[in-house]
């Protein structure tokens, strides 16, 4: 009896990761508010593309970057996390599967994610620095730590990545991998 019992908990828990599903169709739901968001942009420019300064084109065309961004970030970690988390997507005959889908772990997915929320920090202080007539010292001073914080994050997570072994895994070409008892 005990055993049974063990088993139906574990098989409760194991049906639970499906409670995460919702959360990565609201993602897609806020990729999709992203999407409007990006057109909104693109329909705000166009017309004054040709009465605008060169700087100004340049700072829409860094925000129309930085929507893009974060739309591939949403997207990585909807198609990550859920086959991380929730179940496989079985699309692997599909002509256009990306290539990282399903070989993006937890380690993985964290320093893509922190890689692009550097590059999304960095647009945005390009845009303060392309734009500093209208930016106080203090925002900008802000805006700085704030990328730098982001920047040492990344390291921080990719030594940490290193160092839990998680590349150590991969051999070498050529060469094969030494086994390690399970305890290390």
């Amino acid at each position: 009896m005990p055993a049974m019992i063990e088993r139906r908990f574990e098989q409760v828990i194991f049906a639970s990761r499906w409670l995460l599903a919702p959360f990565y169709l609201g993602l897609v739901i806020a990729l999709a508010a992203l999407m409007v968001k990006f057109g909104q942009e693109v329909f705000h420019i166009i017309p004054h593309v040709l009465d605008m300064p060169e700087k100004d084109v340049l700072l829409a065309i860094l925000t129309l970057i930085d929507l893009s961004l974060a739309g591939n970030l949403l997207v990585m970690v909807i198609f990550s996390g859920y086959e991380n988390f929730v179940s496989k997507i079985d699309v692997a005959n599909h002509e256009d599967r990306p290539d990282w889908m399903g070989k993006v772990d937890f380690g993985g997915l964290k320093l893509k994610l922190i890689a692009s929320i550097v590059a999304i920090s960095g647009i945005h202080l390009l845009k303060a620095f392309m734009n500093l007539q209208n930016i106080s010292r203090d925002e900008l001073m802000w805006l700085v730590i704030i990328h730098m914080t982001f920047v040492v994050s990344g390291v921080l997570l990719a030594c940490m990545d290193r160092l839990e072994g998680h590349h150590a895994a991969k051999p070498a070409a050529g060469k094969t991998a030494k086994s390690v008892p399970a305890d290390h």
